[in-house]
């Protein structure tokens, strides 16, 4: 069997490809932008694999985990959109393309106009079945939820890394929204897993 090499050697001196062949340096904006997206990725893998590893909760942790891994579809998508220099990609003439950029134009299309909806739709029955917050509280409680507070701050950190580059508007409204839906998503596996929040003690109060 003939092996492929997962190394290429050709981003030794710190640029890499776009799609669309234009060359870029490492370290910028754009490539900090799809390079935290797959961070948050990452940490939304380990957060399925936790819930995924609780004996307890399955039947209440398996929507759960069949959203998230929606979410880390959605992030692909949006990473695509932003490793893709469409202006320069356009004017290929390769087989390929029209039809990838055709996708990805669907992509973008959904996630205004399914993705970012289904969120909030999540985000408010969550939030009707939670007592109201008063104060703010400390990321932490089980294992999972403290997990879920770590991918919502990537997810805000993904969410201003992509404000730097200036792209399509309705990627930037369903970061945001995102982690708002990761906010509550950790209110509601502590309450599953019947872990007290801790809330802030603020010295001005």
């Amino acid at each position: 069997m003939k092996l492929t090499k997962i190394y290429t050697k050709t981003g030794d001196a710190g640029e890499t490809s776009l799609v669309g062949g234009i060359r870029v340096s490492k370290d910028s904006a754009r490539i900090e932008a799809y390079g935290t997206l797959d961070e948050l990725s990452s940490h939304l893998g380990l957060l399925v694999a936790m819930l995924r590893a609780d004996g307890t909760h399955g039947e209440e942790f398996a929507p759960i985990i069949e959203m998230l891994q929606r979410i880390q579809n959605d992030i692909f998508d949006i990473s695509s959109m932003l490793a893709t220099d469409a202006e320069a990609l356009s004017k290929s003439s390769a087989a390929w393309v029209a039809p990838y950029l055709e996708n990805m134009e669907h992509a973008a299309k959904r996630i205004e106009s399914e993705e970012t909806p289904l969120l909030e739709q999540l985000i408010d029955q969550m939030n009707s079945q939670m007592e109201p917050l008063n104060s703010f509280i400390l990321p932490g409680g089980s294992v999972a939820a403290a997990q879920c507070h770590v991918c919502r701050a990537v997810c805000r950190r993904a969410e201003r890394r992509v404000v730097s580059i200036k792209v399509n508007l309705n990627v930037q409204k369903y970061l945001n929204r995102l982690s708002d839906y990761l906010f509550v998503l950790a209110r509601k596996i502590n309450i599953i897993c019947r872990q007290e929040e801790k809330k802030w003690k603020n010295p001005c109060t």
